[in-house]
């Protein structure tokens, strides 16, 4: 590649350049991307903004975070916002969003960076390690876009990039340590921020998984599966083993137009979400059945659910109740209460109410 790269005149530093010109005119219009002048005049994204954005964008698209990004900003304009905000808000602006322990650690990083940094954000991706729900790539993305630090920043989107252009036939996860390399290696040493934002959004727009745009990409000159015909197939994923499937149980008691609901413990799947009493899947309990005594019906009907790792299958019941069971709170039945629940929980209560 670099024999390849010399004879087009380019090196490592004038190809970010070629992509920091291209995302110049080409770069998505997000809305954590809202630069402000310092002391100095010098433009820089907010680093409440940045961090927030890349909680949500782990193992979630852009599309879908939008929305929950404009809400928590809209309700929460600051880390000290954020900070001092009741949890069960918290969870239920979160609601659908999907792997709940990052609002978990959302809401328990900003109580840290108030109380230990006085709402100032660490500036290194090795402190910024240390902070609650922030890893490798986080927390080189956040050093890099915040505060202009040289970090590398290397997501699916850019893993797929520097395999294409580099032509990585290994599986992606017996090359990690191969794509990190050649990825620092262009990383902009003037303006890392910008360039991780433009080779993320070349891999979003232009390298995209199945039909790439590979006559609107700057570094098609120099991209060897380009030249040699293989960008469809690269990169090479790997076997993949199939998700397991559990089975379990869900309990649906209305008591006239409330519904009973448990608080989710604070660790495991749905933390500290509001859900339907459920067997089977996650509580291990020691006796199989309904939660308390009632005139339990079995839905014909199941609902079916996919976590990261498994898949799961519940069996429904469904009672009407007279008199709320001791140890255990209903809530009102409204859109409100919905919007604020769990995408399973919303699944099973679609099925079972009116709503």
């Amino acid at each position: 590649m670099a024999n390849f790269i010399s004879k087009c005149n380019w090196d490592d530093q004038s190809m970010s350049q070629i992509l920091l010109r291209w995302y110049g005119a080409n770069g998505r219009d997000l809305p954590w991307r809202i630069r402000s002048k310092n002391d100095s005049g010098y433009k820089k994204y907010d680093p409440y903004l940045v961090w927030l954005s890349e909680i949500m964008l782990q193992q979630t698209t852009v599309k879908a975070v939008i929305p929950y990004f404009n809400l928590f900003v809209r309700n929460w304009p600051t880390i000290f916002d954020l900070a001092k905000a009741d949890e069960n808000l918290i969870y239920g602006a979160w609601a659908g969003l999907g792997y709940y322990s990052r609002a978990k650690n959302l809401l328990k990083c900003s109580k840290i960076i108030v109380d230990e940094y006085s709402g100032l954000f660490p500036i290194s991706a090795e402190e910024l390690q240390k902070l609650p729900g922030i890893g490798p790539y986080t927390s080189a993305a956040i050093s890099a876009i915040a505060f202009g630090e040289y970090a590398t920043v290397v997501d699916a989107n850019v893993e797929r990039v520097i395999c294409r252009l580099f032509e990585i036939k290994k599986p992606i996860t017996e090359a990690k340590s191969e794509i990190f390399s050649l990825a620092n290696r262009l990383t902009s040493k003037e303006n890392p921020g910008d360039y991780a934002q433009a080779i993320m959004d070349l891999g979003a727009k232009i390298c995209k998984p199945k039909k790439p745009l590979c006559d609107q990409c700057p570094w098609n000159p120099v991209c060897l599966s380009k030249k040699n015909d293989s960008t469809l197939l690269i990169p090479t994923k790997g076997f993949h083993k199939k998700k397991p499937t559990r089975l379990g149980e869900i309990y649906i008691a209305q008591k006239g137009n409330e519904i009973v609901l448990i608080k989710r413990p604070p660790k495991g799947l749905l933390p500290n979400m509001l859900c339907p009493p459920t067997y089977g899947w996650l509580d291990k309990t020691k006796e199989k059945g309904p939660p308390f005594d009632a005139n339990w019906e079995i839905l014909p009907e199941r609902v079916t659910h996919s976590f990261t790792h498994f898949n799961l299958i519940l069996t429904v019941y469904k009672a009407q109740i007279d008199k709320l069971p001791a140890n255990f709170c209903s809530y009102n039945l409204s859109k409100s209460l919905l919007s604020t629940l769990p995408t399973l929980s919303k699944k099973v209560l679609r099925l079972t109410t009116n709503f």
